[in-house]
C-alpha cells in the first residue's frame, strides 16, 4: 500500500529499482523543479502554493519545470475496505490541513485501480504539446490542477482518455491531438524518462521542490508547505542577481 506521512505532508514512493537514468538538460542558470504526481493527495494539497511559486519564477526570470514522479505507476494496491479507509482518513486530514476541497464519491466505487501512470502521462503529454507551441513548463500547471480537481473532488477516473476532453478545452489544446499523443509511444517514453529522473535525483516522496543552480541540484522543500513559507525560503536562497533580473 502507498504510504503518506501526515507529519511531513508527503506521499512516499514504494521501494523499487532506480531504473534507467537520463541526463539533466539545462534551460537556464537557475531552475526550480517541481516533482509530483496528479494522484498524490499532498500534491493536490500544495497546488495553490505551487501556482504561486510558478508565478514568482515568471516574475523573477527563473525557469520553472515540472517532472512527473509516478507515485504508483502500474497500481497494485487492492481496492478493499482497508485501502479506502486509508484514503478517506488521508484526504480528510489534508482537507483540514490545507483547505483544498475533496470529494469522497470515488471511495464508493466497487473497483478502482490506483494506477498513477496514465495521469502522469497526461500531464507530460500536455507539457509536450504546450512546449511545441513555445510555452513554458508552467503553462501545463492549469492542466495538472484541473486533473487533480476532477479526480479528488469529482471522483472521476483519470486513466481514461475522455477524462481529459473538457480539460483540454479549458487549456486550449485540441483533444484529438492530445488523445493521439497521450496514447503514443512518444508519451510513454517521455513519462518513463520523468520517472527515471525523479529517482536519479534521489526523490522518494511527493511533493518535492528542487533548486538547480548551474546544473547542481539541491533540495528546496519536501512535503506540504504553505506558499508564504515556500517563497520566503526560495528568496533567501537566491543570489541578489536573480532577485533583480526584472528590475
Amino acid at each position: 500500500m502507498m504510504q503518506c506521512d501526515p507529519t511531513t505532508g508527503s506521499c512516499l514512493l514504494p521501494d523499487e529499482s532506480p531504473g534507467t537514468q537520463r541526463q539533466t538538460t539545462m534551460s537556464s542558470d537557475i531552475v526550480i523543479r517541481y516533482v509530483g504526481d496528479p494522484m498524490c493527495s499532498w500534491c493536490w494539497g500544495i497546488s495553490p502554493a505551487v501556482k504561486q511559486l510558478a508565478e514568482y519564477c515568471d516574475q523573477h526570470g527563473l525557469s520553472f519545470v515540472m517532472t512527473m514522479g509516478g507515485l504508483r505507476a502500474g497500481g497494485g494496491d487492492p481496492w478493499n475496505l482497508a485501502f479506502k479507509a486509508f484514503l478517506r482518513q488521508e484526504w480528510s486530514h489534508i482537507q483540514k490541513k490545507t483547505g483544498q476541497p475533496f470529494g469522497f464519491s470515488l471511495l464508493e466505487a466497487a473497483q478502482f485501480n490506483y494506477d498513477t501512470e496514465p495521469a502522469c502521462r497526461a500531464v507530460t503529454t500536455a507539457s509536450l504539446l504546450l512546449a511545441e507551441r513555445g510555452l513554458p513548463s508552467s503553462a501545463a500547471l492549469p492542466f495538472l490542477a484541473a486533473t487533480q480537481y476532477k479526480f479528488y473532488v469529482d471522483g472521476q477516473d483519470p486513466k481514461t482518455e475522455e477524462f481529459y476532453h473538457d480539460i483540454c478545452d479549458r487549456v486550449g489544446l485540441p483533444f484529438d491531438e492530445f488523445s493521439q499523443t497521450f496514447t503514443s509511444q512518444r508519451a510513454r517514453v517521455a513519462v518513463s524518462q520523468d520517472f527515471a529522473l525523479c529517482r536519479q535525483w534521489g526523490v522518494r516522496s511527493f511533493p518535492t521542490l528542487l533548486l538547480e543552480r548551474h546544473g547542481e541540484i539541491s533540495l528546496l522543500s519536501t512535503g506540504y508547505v504553505d506558499s508564504e513559507t515556500l517563497l520566503n525560503h526560495l528568496s533567501a536562497q537566491l543570489p541578489p542577481v536573480a532577485e533583480h533580473t526584472t528590475e
